[in-house]
């Protein structure tokens, strides 16, 4: 690639970036504008408070001190990378490639262009800066040998990059295969989850639990297990400190101490081993962008092999006897409803970016339900117990936010078929919160029947709190209707990611989330009655908690069910602008 060909790849990239701030509208430029200005101003504060703070906190530290600088500051940089890496599992190409392989320009040269673009991240913006103020106030406060952390600290971050890139790059040849991609989305991301969870199960489950253990035991135990901890102390801090020469990543941290003991061999070999490292990842995302451009993965050549006669060859599958799935018939519900409420269930399990989704979510439940198990429930009197089970199902109802105020977007084609059918457009309201209504009261009762068994819930205000459960679930049913229909977005296929949305619905999307837990407050008010109930002094056997959220219950019902109706008329008229929002791409 020449000169020429540079720039003129340049204007491309600058200019679809262009082209993706003007459908935002003149809102969506101007915030990016701020995003762009803030991103800016924070990378300067992060170098000049970095640089200030090695110049002048750091000149007459101990090396052990100066390597658990540069640990923490090597951690933090994991921690946003892989924050960042669940957030977009799979790669997409700044520049496709696949629309230039024809023209005279070097494959690897557009290579390198794509892998440097798609690593502007927030933790490179923060966290590079912070490595390099670290490095030049160093060099202020301790000596130029200092210098040799520049090329440490930035080796390190390529190489990470450069794997990261590899990753996503086989992720994406994987996922060419429709059969694996929903498995490979869901194990990783999982995966990413439980690595990142590790730290907070053991410091706030085992290590309390641990700790319960110690008070309970005896005088003499527990002092034989402080002189045991004495002992072991400083063997597992020198334990730590030589497992860092094994783990590539904080070999930036072996360097720096080496440096501040005027030995400059660690840096100069960490420097080489992640340059190394990195150079092996590069070449194999190279390698393996270049065979799935040209067609060598996702078993496609096995495609060719087959005969013509077994291609034309059709096999039936023998007639299933008994009900299926789909041929389900939901009580009370109209059948119009029904139906879409089955199709759309089974859609939403077979979505991997769903998948992804509830599966977090239920692996921060499972944390959540292990640290209340084993921590000692709260003196609460049980007129007060009532607000927490409502608390954690708001908390239930919020997290599933992404579902009710987004009804349509995870059809994208598919929503073709809803406006096309003769179905009633309140029918297919209620056939969509159907559909997620198993999951909210899945995850509320979950976490409803956690908090009862640690606080000792009354039967009384179980089923209160199961009443204002199905309220919570009716009110975000009610308005996630109003915002599908207003302020619909496309889904990517395959993460959770929306579409270039314009500046305006980003911003009414953030406000309506902010004001979800406003919207959520009628729900408190049967618990707040039976308190200024007891408070009053009026007979106690009456139970106001449940009479209230039982007739705030049958309110809601009947509001849903009138508002289905002028609701059905607004996506009827708005059903046309829907249709062109979900179904259309944006590069």
């Amino acid at each position: 690639m020449n000169q020429e060909q540079l720039k003129t790849i340049l204007w491309l990239r600058w200019r679809l970036m262009r082209n993706q701030w003007s459908r935002r509208g003149s809102l969506g430029a101007v915030l990016a504008v701020l995003i762009s200005f803030g991103a800016i101003t924070l990378a300067v504060g992060c170098f000049t408070a970095a640089l200030l703070g090695a110049a002048f906190g750091l000149g007459d530290a101990k090396p052990v001190v100066i390597m658990g600088v540069w640990f923490g500051a090597t951690a933090v940089f994991l921690f946003f990378w892989l924050i960042g890496l669940i957030t977009e599992l799979q790669r997409s190409e700044t520049i496709d490639l696949q629309k230039l392989m024809h023209l005279p320009v070097a494959l690897g040269q557009l290579f390198v262009v794509n892998y440097l673009v798609s690593h502007f991240t927030l933790s490179i913006i923060v966290m590079v800066p912070v490595m390099l103020g670290l490095a030049i106030g160093m060099i202020f406060a301790r000596g130029a040998e200092m210098a040799l952390m520049i090329p440490l600290a930035l080796s390190m971050v390529v190489m990470i990059t450069a794997w990261t890139y590899c990753l996503r790059g086989w992720l994406a040849s994987m996922m060419s295969n429709p059969r694996r991609r929903r498995t490979v989305i869901m194990c990783i991301s999982l995966s990413f989850i439980l690595l990142a969870q590790g730290p907070n199960l053991y410091f706030n489950v085992f290590s309390r639990h641990a700790a319960f253990n110690q008070k309970a035991a005896s005088g003499e135990e527990r002092k034989h297990r402080r002189d045991a901890v004495e002992v072991t102390s400083p063997q597992s801090f020198d334990n730590l400190i030589a497992a860092q020469g094994f783990i590539p990543p904080f070999w930036v941290s072996v360097g720096a101490q080496g440096l501040a003991e005027r030995n400059v061999l660690p840096a100069l070999y960490g420097t080489l081993g992640c340059l190394c490292l990195a150079t092996l990842g590069l070449r194999r995302a190279y390698r393996s962008t270049v065979r799935f451009y040209l067609g060598e993965t996702g078993n496609k050549n096995s495609v060719h092999s087959k005969s013509a006669d077994s291609a034309v060859k059709t096999v039936r599958a023998p007639i299933q006897s008994g009900n299926r799935f789909l041929e389900w018939q939901l009580p009370v519900v109209p059948e119009q409803s029904a139906a879409l409420a089955l199709a759309t269930f089974r859609s939403l399990l077979r979505a991997p970016e769903v998948k992804m989704a509830l599966g977090s979510s239920m692996i921060s439940l499972l944390f959540v339900g292990a640290m209340i198990f084993l921590r000692s429930p709260p003196t609460l009197s049980d007129m007060t117990k009532p607000f927490i089970a409502t608390g954690v199902e708001t908390f239930s109802t919020f997290i599933l936010v992404q579902f009710f105020a987004n009804q349509f977007g995870f059809d994208r084609d598919g929503f073709r078929s809803l406006i096309l059918s003769p179905a009633e457009r309140r029918l297919i309201l209620l056939g969509k919160n159907l559909a997620i209504l198993p999951i909210g009261l899945g995850f509320g009762s979950i976490l409803l029947a956690l908090v009862s068994v640690w606080l000792h819930l009354p039967p009384l205000a179980v089923v209160a709190a199961l009443f204002q459960l199905i309220t919570l679930l009716l009110i975000a049913s009610i308005g996630g209707n109003l915002l599908s229909i207003l302020m619909p977005f496309r889904i990517q296929p395959g993460t959770m990611k929306p579409t270039k949305m314009p500046g305006l619905a980003m911003f009414v999307m953030i406000l309506c989330q902010f004001l979800l837990p406003i919207a959520m407050a009628p729900a408190f008010a049967p618990p707040l009655l039976a308190w200024l109930w007891h408070r009053a002094d009026l007979p106690a056997f009456v139970p106001v908690n449940l009479i209230c959220s039982a007739l705030l219950c049958g309110g809601l019902v009947l509001i849903y069910w009138q508002a289905l109706t002028p609701l059905g008329r607004l996506l009827q008229r708005r059903e046309a602008k829907i249709l062109g929002v979900v179904t259309v791409e944006v590069e």
